[in-house]
């Protein structure tokens, strides 16, 4: 993991307890969780569970990706272990969010299996579009306009699809997740 997460959590929950006017032992009451989880939390301290911020996010009336989502970049490339896990307090279960849908926009999934020896060359999509692509096993090579990012298992990829792009297996086998977003 590059950095902790967790300065950019604490920020995203003072930015939005800040944004609604509400005192911490408000917040936390909305929350049902305790006044000092709260404050431990907004001060970057703490592991928060995946509960704990869906809690969270529901009293402060937003999506839970506004309060882990890093400002987007036109290519972002998230590297395997790079983004918070958040775990279950009830189940063996960790969830990590690799990108949020916006209002109205539409994702198709797509189910890649790759070979080496070939590249899937793609024209250009409408503008505004965006895709993902998260290898499953294997690795491959991605090459969006001018830049070329090899990729491995677990590792996550999202490009302007309005650019001229191409996927290629590096090794026998690869499947990779492709999502599609429009709109």
């Amino acid at each position: 993991m590059t950095s902790s997460p967790l300065p950019q959590i604490a920020a995203a929950l003072r930015r939005e307890r800040t944004r609604l006017g509400l005192s911490l032992s408000e917040a936390a009451k909305r929350a049902a969780v305790s006044k000092s989880t709260l404050s431990g939390l907004e001060a970057g301290a703490g592991n928060p569970s995946i509960e704990t911020m869906w809690a969270l996010a529901t009293a402060y009336r937003v999506p839970l990706a506004q309060l882990l989502d890093p400002p987007a970049a036109e290519v972002s490339v998230i590297r395997r272990g790079e983004l918070p896990q958040l775990a279950s307090g009830s189940a063996d279960y960790t969830a990590v969010l690799l990108s949020s849908c916006p209002p109205h926009a539409r994702r198709d999934l797509y189910l890649i299996t790759a070979e080496p020896g070939s590249v899937k060359h793609s024209e250009p999509h409408e503008a505004g579009t965006v895709e993902h692509v998260i290898v499953g096993s294997g690795s491959a090579r991605a090459t969006v306009a001018d830049e070329t990012i090899e990729l491995g298992a677990g590792d996550y990829l999202r490009y302007p699809g309005g650019a001229a792009h191409s996927f290629e297996a590096l090794e026998p086998g690869t499947l990779a997740v492709f999502a599609v977003q429009t709109g």
